[in-house]
């Protein structure tokens, strides 16, 4: 009888990817690319063509942003009036001391009640961003490789990979594909996605991969783990497995993925890399 084994991919978008020229669209560029993404993807799609057999379950998150996001530039405004320029980081101290402001000026009560939230919360402070994975756009497509390796993988074994779409709330930051940084009370897709964590729960090994190590990754297995540990005790967490080799830091931010990797090691976690977990799928595939 085969081992329940549930591989989760996410955010493997263009967006985030430093793919090569030969693999760029005419007039087309990654917004936000991650050094070493691209070839972090190929050795998801390898694992998936090579082992794809002793996998019960695929799900793959997607990033899916509007232009106008509290995380986007289009949003903020110097407190003089010029634009804000990506990768600065913003505090309600600032906003109240009008460093920066909400485009909108009827923006500013909410935007500053979620900044409170953020910092009250002390997982991130907002961070401006390149804009990035627009629904509809060629950035928030996922990786051709992939994305062909999950297809046949459909095929071959008859069943849909699940995917997951997170970040179209413009009021909150949405790293973790589970729950947004801020729930929205209004809004049920920011709030913990318990159907998703459900079809977690009887995975007796879970391989994370995805991008980015630093962030999406990261808070995505943080609060996996959470659940897990809260509904089957400390050894459920020996189930995951974080891929290494099929994940990368957002640059800068080295530090972050490193330490995210050695807390979760300590908490019981496996790391290990594609190449290590290929003979576990191969042996389920033929049970």
């Amino acid at each position: 009888m085969k081992r329940q084994l549930h591989l989760l991919v996410i955010d493997p978008q263009n967006d985030f990817c430093d793919l090569p020229a030969t693999w760029l669209p005419p007039g087309s560029a990654p917004a936000l690319a991650v050094p070493g993404a691209h070839q972090d993807m190929l050795r998801v799609a390898q694992l998936i063509r090579e082992g794809g057999g002793g996998l019960t379950q695929i799900s793959v998150t997607l990033d899916a942003h509007h232009r106008y996001d509290i995380a986007h530039p289009a949003f903020w405004r110097t407190g003089d009036g010029g634009p804000v320029a990506p990768f600065t980081q913003i505090s309600a101290q600032q906003v109240r001391a009008r460093l920066f402001l909400p485009a909108a000026s009827d923006a500013l009560p909410r935007a500053l009640a979620y900044l409170d939230a953020l910092q009250q919360a002390g997982r991130y402070q907002l961070m401006v961003w390149p804009v990035h994975c627009e629904i509809g756009s060629w950035g928030q497509n996922i990786h051709a490789a992939v994305r062909a390796a999950y297809n046949a993988w459909e095929v071959d074994q008859l069943r849909v990979v699940a995917k997951l779409s997170k970040g179209s709330n413009p009021w909150t930051e949405h790293y973790s594909a589970v729950m947004a940084e801020v729930p929205d009370a209004q809004d049920a897709a920011t709030q913990l996605n318990l159907d998703f964590l459900a079809t977690l729960l009887p995975a007796q090994q879970i391989y994370v991969t995805g991008e980015a190590g630093s962030h999406c990754v990261k808070a995505s297995t943080e609060h996996i783990a959470d659940y897990l540990e809260a509904q089957q005790g400390k050894p459920a967490l020996s189930r995951l497995v974080l891929l290494t080799d099929c994940m990368s830091p957002v640059t800068g931010f080295a530090a972050q993925q490193r330490d995210f990797l050695a807390a979760m090691h300590e908490r019981g976690a496996r790391l290990a890399s594609s190449a290590e977990v290929l003979p576990e799928l191969l042996s389920n595939a033929l049970a």
